[in-house]
C-alpha cells in the first residue's frame, strides 16, 4: 500500500536546491552563505553582513560563467564584474549588494513549485531589523547533516545550472555527460568540444541524500572512509552490447565501497529487478525536477514515461540475458 514519506529538513533543504526555480543563481549564493556563517537559532543576520560574502560567490562564479541570470542585463550583476575587474572596492561592493543584491531572493528562497515548502531556515525581517532571523529548522538541519556536503551539493547543482544557461540548454539540450571514468559531468557544445562541468559525486548525492543507492548506509563527499563510488547500474561490461548508452547519467547511481567492490559486492554483476525500479523512479524525479540533466535523460531514454520505461527494461532485459545472475546487498 502506498503512503506519505514524513519530510525531513535536509529533504526540505534539499529541495530549495535541486528542485526549486531559477532564473538567477542568487538563491544559490545565498545558501551558500548560510552554509558559511553557520548562524544559530534566532540569530539576526543583516543585509549587511550578508552582503560580501553572497557577493564574493557570485563574483567568484562570474570569473568563469558570465552568464549567472536568465535575463539580458542585471544592474547588481554588473557591480559584481566591476568587482572582478577591481573597478570598485569591496565595501562599494557591499554597499550595492544591500541595495541590489537581496531584491527577489530572500523572498523566493523558499519557494519550490509555486508555493513555500512547510519549514522556512530563516525568516524575513528586512522591515523591522533590517535582515533576517534563523529559525530552528536551520540550526537543527545543522546538527544533522555535515554543511560541507551541503555545500558541495549546492555548487554542484549551481554549476550545472549555469552550464545549461551558458549552453542554451532550455532552448534544445546538445549534452551533458560522464567522462569515461564516470567521476566528472561533462557538457558538450556544439564543436563537440568537451568542458569539465561538476563531479558526478556532487550531483547526485543530493537526490540520494547521502544513502548508498543500494544498501542505504551513509555516504559522504568529504569523509574520505564514507566517499562513495560512481557506479554503472547496468555493468560497463555490457558496454559492447549494448554501447554508448550504458555510459549515460540515466545508468549512474552512488554506491559504497561495500556494495560495489567489497565481500559480496555487485561488482560486474546485474541488480536484482527492484533496483532496477528505484532507478526508473530516481530518473522520473530528475525529469520532473528543473534539473539541467531533464533534457539529457529524456534524450537517452525517451520524451514519455513510458517509452522509457520501455526503453529501461530493453536495456535491463538485454543485460540480464548475457550476465544470468542478479546481485543483492547484503542487510546492513
Amino acid at each position: 500500500m502506498l503512503h506519505d514519506k514524513e519530510l525531513t529538513l535536509t529533504d526540505y533543504w534539499r529541495s530549495i536546491v535541486l528542485r526549486g526555480r531559477n532564473v538567477a543563481s542568487y538563491k544559490f549564493a545565498l545558501a551558500k552563505t548560510l552554509l558559511d556563517l553557520q548562524p544559530q537559532s534566532g540569530q539576526l543576520i543583516t543585509l549587511e553582513e550578508l552582503a560580501l560574502p553572497f557577493a564574493k560567490h557570485i563574483a567568484s562564479h562570474l570569473q568563469h560563467t558570465d552568464k549567472q541570470a536568465t535575463s539580458s542585463s542585471s544592474k547588481f550583476l554588473d557591480q559584481c564584474r566591476s568587482f572582478n575587474a577591481s573597478e570598485i572596492t569591496e565595501q562599494e561592493l557591499q554597499a550595492q549588494t544591500v541595495r541590489l543584491g537581496f531584491n527577489n531572493v530572500i523572498d523566493a528562497f523558499h519557494v519550490v513549485g509555486n508555493e513555500p515548502i512547510a519549514e522556512a531556515f530563516y525568516v524575513d525581517a528586512r522591515k523591522t531589523e533590517s535582515g533576517i532571523i534563523i529559525t530552528d529548522s536551520f540550526s537543527a538541519l545543522q546538527d544533522v547533516v555535515s554543511s560541507h556536503d551541503l555545500s558541495n551539493e549546492t555548487e554542484a547543482r549551481w554549476r550545472l545550472v549555469e552550464t545549461s544557461w551558458s549552453l542554451g540548454i532550455n532552448r534544445g539540450l546538445l549534452g551533458i555527460a560522464p567522462d569515461e571514468s564516470g567521476n566528472e559531468l561533462q557538457g558538450i557544445t556544439d564543436k563537440h568540444k568537451r568542458i569539465s562541468v561538476t563531479s558526478s559525486r556532487d550531483a547526485l548525492n543530493g537526490y540520494q541524500k547521502g544513502s548508498c543507492f543500494y544498501c542505504g548506509t551513509k555516504i559522504s563527499l568529504t569523509e574520505d572512509a564514507l566517499k562513495p563510488d560512481v557506479d554503472h547500474f547496468i555493468p560497463h561490461t555490457m558496454k559492447p552490447i549494448l554501447g554508448n548508452a550504458v555510459d549515460g547519467v540515466w545508468n549512474l547511481v552512488l554506491s559504497c565501497t561495500e556494495c560495489n567492490r567489497g565481500t559480496d559486492g555487485k561488482f560486474d554483476r546485474l541488480p536484482a529487478l527492484p533496483y532496477a525500479e528505484l532507478l526508473h523512479l530516481r530518473n522520473e524525479s530528475l525529469i520532473g525536477s528543473h534539473h539541467p540533466l531533464r533534457e539529457t535523460l529524456i534524450n537517452q531514454l525517451g520524451n514519455t514515461t513510458e517509452k522509457r520505461l520501455r526503453k529501461f527494461q530493453n536495456h535491463y532485459d538485454t543485460a540480464k540475458q548475457h550476465l544470468i545472475h542478479t546481485w543483492s546487498p547484503k542487510s546492513r
